[in-house]
């Protein structure tokens, strides 16, 4: 056997593989995402959230939304999350250094005055140059944090210093949340018994072309736009199929940082946000679920399917690209500060499944797929077509097309957001084309992404948006 023979069937079977694998966890992570789907929404029937709106008893939550540069925006936004149907909240504002008119603005339009506020420093951030209260008592829930540029993750870690509750809520400035968000949100913390519920994350789903009112989502619009729609395919499969699986097996290593809830006590103990990646979010989820392990003591990370949060997608290929190499390197840094778990049995679940999952299918499949095509095209032209390796690659695509199918099924019998006929014919149509006009951008991005992180480029990259104006369709 000559050499050139040997690596092509190194390469085929090794894809061959590599695909049986990928579907068999397709086919777990859907029976798994089937069984918690059924177990939630059974439990979820039973839930009076009209008794919780107006309960004493319902655990304290603050809410931390940092806001850089946030001017035209930020009045609507900030009385959307006033609006929240929450008994004992606070909703902590924290401007992080904004070169416009963002502070001025909120001043003028809360009645705010700089208030004599103490601020327990227990996770160190940049300086905080001054808190701000409102004089008028309807706004009384309302805190907002002037302080020193310092990034996302060092304006989180003042808000937790700033923050009195028992649990925080993490979300982006410009999302549009349900108005029960929080009181479904706040459930898991409610039903813990024999675990504590260090952190849950909610479903975020595509804003774009939905009707936004006052801060408040009126009309949900399947995107017009080409690369919004096919991204809400991305997150309906992301977040119905995938987290609610890892759900179920208490294995949930990331939580959207548009929208999460943490408990203070753990957070502040683990040092807080990590300032120094760009992954901030994933890598205080793992850090937690690392620090409950090594300390024992039983706990888990939950997520609710229903469909809480809204946000602005990406709508250019520029814009992607930076988001989908920001989570890439996010990603990186993440595994590799945590590398002594990767199967490492003293961490459980955490160590011999979600970390392995993570490095073999997150980290290393973009690199695999994008080096695998080049090689295979490389020897279809140098030697001849490697038909076998072809039709592996046409059945890996047709699983990704039934799969994405499947996540469009789940979300018609569950919270069927899209009521037309012709939004899940859209839907299965952008299913379709993914694999060609979609995907290999991902991949690339993810590729570029490493090559980033090798020549320690760690910019956050600029992600402009149209951003929720009064009464407008985005």
């Amino acid at each position: 056997m000559s050499w050139q023979t040997f690596i092509l069937h190194l390469f085929t079977y090794g894809i061959l593989l590599y695909s049986i694998v990928i579907l068999i966890c397709y086919l777990l992570i859907g029976a798994f995402s089937i069984m918690e789907t059924r177990s939630y929404l059974h439990k979820n029937s039973f839930t009076d959230y009209r008794m919780l709106a107006s309960s004493t008893e319902t655990p304290s939550m603050s809410i931390l939304a940092p806001a850089y540069n946030e001017g035209p925006t930020i009045i609507e936004n900030v009385r959307s999350l006033l609006s929240l149907h929450y008994h004992n909240l606070e909703v902590i504002i924290i401007n992080d250094g904004s070169k416009d008119d963002s502070l001025e603005r909120l001043i003028e339009a809360y009645s705010l005055y700089k208030a004599d506020y103490f601020v327990n420093q227990r996770l160190k951030t940049k300086p905080v140059k001054g808190v701000y209260r409102s004089s008028n008592p309807v706004y009384r829930k309302l805190v907002v944090v002037d302080k020193e540029n310092g990034g996302k993750a060092d304006a989180l870690n003042v808000g937790v210093n700033i923050a009195r509750s028992d649990y925080f809520v993490c979300i982006d400035v410009d999302c549009v949340l349900e108005q029960d968000a929080l009181l479904k949100l706040a459930k898991p913390f409610l039903e813990a018994t024999t675990q504590r519920v260090i952190a849950a994350g909610g479903v975020v789903r595509i804003a774009n072309s939905c009707e936004i009112e006052g801060g408040r989502l009126v009309k949900v619009n399947l995107p017009k736009q080409f690369l919004p729609r096919i991204q809400t395919l991305e997150y309906i499969r992301a977040f119905l199929l995938s987290r609610m699986a890892w759900t179920k097996l208490n294995g949930l290593l990331l939580i959207s940082g548009a929208f999460g809830a943490f408990d203070r006590e753990i957070v502040i103990n683990c040092g807080g946000y990590n300032s120094k990646t760009v992954g901030e979010d994933m890598e205080l989820v793992v850090r937690m679920r690392r620090y409950m392990e090594e300390l024992g003591e039983p706990y888990k990370v939950a997520f609710i399917p229903d469909p809480l949060c809204w946000t602005e997608a990406p709508s250019t290929y520029r814009i992607l690209g930076r988001q989908r190499n920001r989570w890439t390197r996010g990603t990186i840094e993440t595994l590799r500060a945590h590398k002594k778990m990767f199967f490492n049995p003293s961490y459980g679940i955490l160590g011999m499944l979600s970390y392995p999952y993570w490095f073999f299918f997150e980290f290393l499949a973009p690199i695999i797929e994008f080096f695998g095509t080049l090689g295979l095209i490389y020897y279809c032209f140098k030697y001849a077509v490697n038909w076998e390796a072809i039709l592996i690659m046409i059945g890996v695509i047709c699983l990704g097309i039934l799969y994405s199918i499947f996540a469009i099924m789940m979300e018609v019998l569950t919270y069927h957001q899209y009521k037309q006929k012709r939004d899940i014919l859209h839907l299965v149509l952008v299913a379709i084309l993914e694999p060609f006009v979609f995907h290999p951008f991902v991949v690339w991005s993810a590729v570029v992404g490493n090559f980033d992180l090798l020549r320690k480029n760690n910019s956050w990259g600029e992600m402009t948006r149209a951003g929720f104006a009064p009464n407008k369709k985005i």
